[in-house]
């Protein structure tokens, strides 16, 4: 028999923005319903046994620095430090080997990175170490904007505009990653290695709007690490469950969202592919890609605008990701002794990395020198494996709609899975099929059949660039986070500021959703 029920706030999807917002509120007295389709709450922060029983992978995010700047964990606003979430910190923070069998590899002491640069330009060691200093000036205005909803404080560029040197930001952010990194850095090799940071949200580098990646991305890691939660990028959404938890609230999995409840105008509620029905008596909160979204309530819900914004949303670059259990850790040859890194990467060249937005646009799968993230979490996390063995994930970033149809992933994805290998072996000859027990391959059409919101195969939303990103804003006629249907919130990746884990979306959906009930979140987490 269906269920009926009914709850203050019923929240589609239990990603992390969706668990953020939904902590907010049962911090402020609201009973929370949080659905999801998938058999583990986490979204793109979920960790499973992908391989064999006791080894964790993380299904898609790893790295967890943008979030390391939010009030959420910087001011501790919902206790999760109390509850068990704690983060480490690698050094290195990352290794970039090159088919000329030299490497970068970068500290979390800034002299040392500068002494790796300077191997191969003193000139780029020097550019990098101002590069850091002068992001650092106006990373507080970055992060304050992140962290504000749209409407409810100036633009960035009005941000920026206020402060010494402001234009020249704006310029910055305007431009492209490339534009920023050529005109900084002369060498080739540390141009490679910058660009292959400054991709690291999966956006093209001569992307106009992407300006502010050669610098925020490379400076965050440097300041932080490539920071992973212990245990598993899973731990951040299993506090958050504990908050929503202690607040009355319920998190349930295996509960697909199909249907928005319109009633005179109004979002009232959830129905879900089981035919249960869920009732919000103070909204609706989703999480449901935009481009989802549409199908769930009827066309003259929404108004033209949004339905423009939404039928022109592109999709961005698709990953393709292997999950390998191993013998023994991932191992690069070193002057030193080997190298054991947590993350690493193959950019190739400068070049070829910029190649990388040509073969998406052409649909053409290139196998030829593939640049490749790798992260072997338990180079550093003990506790992700049996005693001795190791996880390893190798992402490859490719196009969703390839020569015969995006399904036709399911005929070469070994393949691809195969030559990410062998390019990796390249650099880490010590990866041989002896050290390899099991491994689990995903590619973009998989990615998008195990989280419907992983459209197109990105776990980012799609194209984050300056147009589509001002899609759900004020511009278009209603405020961020707010949807044209009364009663109807959104958060996650297709809203400000984007995808990636900062779960700056969910904490200012809170905001927006507390305010509009009469509350505020500074009170609410004062209490």
């Amino acid at each position: 028999m269906a269920l009926r029920e009914t709850f203050d706030v019923v929240v589609a999807g239990a990603g992390h923005n969706s668990l953020i917002a939904a902590a907010y509120l049962a911090r402020a007295g609201l009973r929370c319903l949080v659905l999801d389709a998938r058999p583990v709450v986490g979204g793109d922060t979920a960790t499973e046994e992908l391989t064999l029983p006791g080894f964790l992978h993380d299904s898609c995010s790893t790295a967890h620095n943008l979030i390391q700047t939010s009030p959420t964990l910087r001011d501790d606003e919902l206790g999760l430090f109390e509850l068990g979430l704690e983060y480490l910190y690698p050094d290195p923070v990352a290794h970039v080997p090159f088919p000329d069998g030299t490497s970068i590899t970068q500290w979390r002491d800034i002299d040392r990175t500068c002494d790796e640069l300077a191997r191969f330009s003193v000139r780029d060691a020097a550019a990098y170490r101002r590069l850091i200093d002068e992001y650092a000036a106006i990373a507080p205005v970055v992060g304050a904007y992140r962290y504000t909803p749209i409407g409810w404080g100036p633009s960035l560029g009005d941000a920026l505009l206020a402060r010494d040197g402001g234009a020249r930001w704006v310029r910055r952010a305007a431009g492209s990653a490339w534009e920023a990194i050529a005109a900084t850095f002369e060498e080739e090799h540390v141009r490679a290695f910058m660009a292959w940071m400054a991709f690291m949200t999966i956006q093209p580098l001569e992307q106009p709007g992407t300006g502010l990646n050669a610098y925020s991305l490379v400076f965050g890691r440097q300041r932080h690490s490539w920071v992973v939660p212990r245990g598993g990028s899973g731990a951040l959404p299993a506090a958050l469950a504990r908050v929503i938890e202690a607040g009355g609230g319920q998190l349930r999995t295996g509960e697909r969202v199909t249907g928005l409840c319109i009633e005179h105008g109004r979002c009232v509620g959830v129905e879900t592919e089981l035919g249960d029905r869920y009732d919000a008596t103070r909204a609706v909160l989703s999480t449901i890609h935009v481009k989802h979204l549409l199908e769930m309530a009827p066309a003259a819900s929404w108004d033209d605008g949004f339905r423009y914004a939404i039928d022109s949303w592109q999709p961005g670059i698709a990953m393709f990701v292997t999950h390998y259990a191993l013998r023994g850790p991932l191992e690069y040859p070193g002057d030193a002794g080997p190298v054991r890194p947590l993350a690493s990467g193959t950019p190739v060249s400068s070049l070829r990395m910029r190649d990388l937005e040509v073969d998406v646009r052409r649909g053409r799968v290139a196998l030829d020198d593939p640049p490749l993230l790798v992260l072997c979490p338990t180079a550093l996390d003990a506790s992700r494996a049996p005693a001795g063995a190791h996880t390893l994930k190798v992402v490859g970033f490719h196009p969703y709609d390839i020569e015969g149809g995006a399904r036709r992933w399911d005929e070469i994805a070994d393949e691809v899975s195969d030559a990410h290998l062998a390019h990796l072996r390249r650099y880490a000859p010590g990866l041989t099929d002896e050290t390899i027990l099991a491994r689990s391959v995903h590619s973009p059409i998989d990615l998008e059949r195990a989280n419907a919101h992983n459209w197109h195969g990105s776990c980012h939303g799609g194209d984050s660039g300056p147009a589509q990103s001002g899609a759900l804003r004020p511009a278009a006629g209603w405020a961020t986070h707010r949807m044209p249907i009364d009663g109807l919130y959104q958060t996650g990746s297709t809203t400000h500021p984007g995808g990636s884990v900062s779960g700056a979306p969910g904490r200012n959906a809170a905001m927006v959703m507390l305010a509009d009930f009469g509350l505020d979140l500074g009170e609410v987490v004062a209490r």
